[in-house]
Parts: structure tokens; sequence; C-alpha cells
């Protein structure tokens, strides 16, 4: 019995799906060409502080292109963004010797 309530939820009604909040696309399509410079202003607009934003926007963007053919043309800008947003959020690796601009420290011969 304990079992079926918890499955039911507390007072016996189902738990809710959670929400999730989507950016907003315009509803009228629009010319591939118009999306198209859109992405390439991200591109060439975006900083270290808003990559993550910029990228989402650019991901929305890209959906409402219906055409493969013209989604194929925002590929160099989208990879451009994608390598971006990995520069911007990687940690420099460490180091063994912990020095910052020496070598690495050698291993015994064991």
């Amino acid at each position: 019995m304990r079992f079926a309530r918890r499955c039911a939820g507390i007072d016996g009604r189902k738990p809710m799906a959670k929400k999730f909040v989507l950016n907003p696309v315009s509803e009228t399509p629009r010319p591939a060409d118009v999306i198209l410079t859109e992405i390439r202003g991200i591109y060439f607009n975006t900083t270290k502080g808003t990559i993550l934003r910029d990228f989402d926007r650019a991901i929305d963007l890209l959906k409402t292109i219906a055409m493969p053919d013209e989604r194929q043309r925002a590929t160099v800008y989208m990879d451009g963004l994608a390598e971006m947003r990995k520069e911007f959020n990687a940690v420099p690796s460490r180091r063994t010797s912990g020095q910052r601009d020496g070598p690495a420290r050698k291993r015994s011969g064991r």
C-alpha cells in the first residue's frame, strides 16, 4: 500500500510532468537568407559572456529553416559557434609538475 501511494503522489493524484521553458521563435516563416544573416550576426558578435545564450538562439534559428540545403549554408557559422563554446568553457589542463612554464616532472626509471 505504501508503494502505491508513493507512485500515485502524496494525495492520490498523479504527479505533474516537468515543464520546460522553450526559447520563443517567430510563428511566421522567414526566408532562409534572413535567418542565415541573423546567425552570421550572432557568430560575429558573440562574446565569452554571451556564448551559451547565443548558441541556443542560433540552434533555434537553425531549426526554423525548412530545407536541408539551406541549413547546410549555416554549417560554417554553427561549427564556429560550437568551437567558441568549447574554447570559452575549457578548463586548463593540470600538469604533473605544478610549474606553469617549466617542463613536466620526469618519471623515475623503475
